[in-house]
């Protein structure tokens, strides 16, 4: 159907280009650095900086899809992203690309229940701002007929290799036998995102005209608290299950003084001291995605820590 151009190659924008790949598409990975990612087999990478609007949308000339799969610094997102989604939504409307945009459920703010796409836009948090701001340019130059666009939201990503409040080293500490402290209440059930369903949506969304012009959630397990999470994967490699509690608010404080990603992150915390969970029905019954096996995941995840 064309050429396709992902902006980003962490986990989902790597994903993405290579389910795109396999499928038999035409991909180009578009990164800031040559030496952001790993090498995709049989996939061409153009470095450049997609904040940068002429040079995007060079690059985007006749692509069928336009994939924003950018992930910029979590404590940066207030500079960063404004410039970089105004280059990605200019690039689509310049060259006739559908825009895909991976996003999150930060725009919703605190809402008491499930969050579905049709929740409002009540965000809480500076980076909740950013996000929403960004959907509601996409939608208004969509809605004016200027571009097409459309946008998957996912909860907070569960996979050895994404960066998350369940990280690295809350994964690795838990296989050690070692306890773990999370941020929030380590009993409050929360929905979490595998990043290769992302990719799977983002994929679909991009080509089906049903989807543009709306946001989608990503397929995802039932919810589960933190605590729930690292008993299961103890469990999982056979190891057994460790303390799990929660960093108490003082010493969250003394952290966010010297780590700019704690102090960042402390503005979202009312996620994970409440039930944080993420409506998905629309998405499953309008493209019959599920999301990938809860076991599967956790397996994932074991694999990565021999």
């Amino acid at each position: 159907m064309g050429r396709h151009l992902v902006v980003g190659a962490g986990p989902v924008g790597s994903a993405t280009a290579r389910l795109l790949a396999e499928r038999g598409e035409e991909v180009v990975v578009v990164t800031r650095t040559a030496s952001s990612a790993a090498p995709l087999d049989g996939v061409p990478r153009l470095r450049l900086d997609a904040s940068d609007a002429q040079a995007l949308a060079e690059a985007a000339d006749g692509a069928a899809v336009l994939y924003n799969c950018a992930n910029p610094p979590y404590h940066r997102w207030p500079e960063v992203w404004p410039p970089l989604a105004a280059s990605l939504l200019a690039a689509a409307e310049r060259s006739g690309a559908v825009l895909a945009t991976v996003s999150n459920l930060y725009g919703y703010g605190a809402v008491d229940g499930p969050m579905s796409p049709d929740t409002p836009l009540r965000p809480v948090s500076d980076k909740g701002e950013v996000r929403a701001a960004m959907w509601r340019d996409a939608l208004a130059a969509h809605r004016a007929g200027r571009v097409r666009v459309t946008e998957v939201r996912g909860s907070d990503y569960l996979a050895a290799n994404a960066a998350g409040v369940l990280d690295d080293r809350a994964f690795s500490r838990a296989l050690a036998g070692r306890s773990v402290q999370v941020l929030g209440d380590p009993s409050a059930p929360h929905s979490w995102t595998a990043p290769q369903d992302v990719a799977r949506l983002l994929a679909v969304v991009g080509a089906d005209e049903r989807a543009w012009g709306r946001a989608w959630h990503v397929p995802s397990n039932a919810p589960r608290s933190q605590r729930q999470v690292i008993a299961e994967l103890c469990a999982a490699a056979g190891r057994p299950a460790v303390k799990v509690t929660g960093i108490p608010r003082p010493v969250l404080a003394l952290l966010a003084l010297v780590n700019p990603t704690i102090r960042s992150a402390r503005d979202t915390a009312y996620q994970f001291e409440r039930p944080f969970v993420l409506d998905d029905t629309a998405t499953r019954e309008t493209f019959g995605l599920a999301p990938t096996p809860w076991d599967e995941m956790l397996a994932q995840v074991v694999a990565a820590y021999p």
